[in-house]
């Protein structure tokens, strides 16, 4: 087994990056949703709410990030410093906020534009716990990134193999990798094996992760990464082969155990 991809996604909900090699902190791969948009309320946007968000190409820069976008200037944005922190959230339903500063002006008119709809960019400038500890079988620890939960997703390319075996079956098209916006992708391993190592230690080259549980998986999943069209697959057919207590599961999250780089190729063990 070897890892055969590595992509990041500099704001949450944006177009993907894609990458030879990364840096592995605490709270998962350097420049990895570190910026997230959020609402009047402080909540984070998120393709569950806008496919726009397909066309946010955004890109890690020294102490900041490049925003670009069809019928759009490209605009730089520095990390703020020195401001003061707003909370956040991010989703609703989430009851522990965060502290996050704001980019500012400039930022918040051009995300405006791009979603149509008026949002606030922030900065996550020291990743943090943002779910309550004891609600997960396997903690994420104390730095999380805006990640929904985990610090990386981790997804097997031999089941999706076999979920676009399926999906043929049933007369529907394929769906690419892109759809399940993993960090990692591994190849070489049999279909659904990601199942036998929740709760287990694993090393992707010199690094130890722990598997922390599988993915839930939501509508996001149905959007086209690049036209940002939406349809009801892949989450039907998952419903019917991939339902485990009312979850619709593909992939897997890892907390890391260590930092250092990452690349492309590193070899994958599953400890005991």
């Amino acid at each position: 087994m070897r890892l055969t991809s590595i992509h990041t996604y500099p704001v949450k909900g944006c177009h993907r990056l894609d990458h030879d090699g990364a840096f592995v902190r605490p709270w998962g791969l350097a420049g990895d949703r570190r910026w997230m948009v959020v609402d009047a309320d402080g909540v984070g946007v998120t393709q569950r709410d806008t496919t726009r968000l397909v066309g946010l190409r955004a890109s890690v820069r020294p102490r900041g990030l490049s925003l670009r976008a069809d019928g759009q200037p490209d605009l730089d944005v520095p990390e703020p410093v020195g401001g003061e922190p707003v909370t956040v959230r991010t989703f609703r339903n989430r009851t522990f906020p965060v502290p996050a500063l704001p980019a500012g002006q400039a930022a918040d008119d051009w995300l405006g534009a791009l979603l149509g709809r008026p949002v606030r960019l922030v900065w996550l400038a020291q990743p943090t716990r943002h779910l309550v500890a004891g609600v997960r079988d396997h903690d994420t620890g104390d730095q999380v990134s805006f990640a929904d939960a985990y610090p990386l997703l981790l997804v097997n390319a031999a089941s999706l193999d076999v979920l676009n075996n399926w999906l043929a079956e049933a007369g529907e098209e394929p769906v690419p990798m892109t759809r399940f916006r993993p960090n990692l992708v591994v190849g070489g391993a049999p279909a659904w094996a990601e199942d036998d190592w929740v709760g287990r230690p694993l090393r992707i080259g010199d690094l130890s992760f722990r598997a922390a549980g599988p993915c839930n998986r939501c509508v996001v999943t149905t959007t086209d990464q690049e036209t940002g069209v939406r349809t009801k697959e892949p989450l039907r057919t998952l419903g019917r082969h991939r339902n485990v207590d009312q979850k619709l599961l593909f992939g897997l999250h890892l907390v890391p155990l260590d930092s250092g780089p990452l690349a492309v190729g590193a070899p994958i063990v599953i400890d005991p």
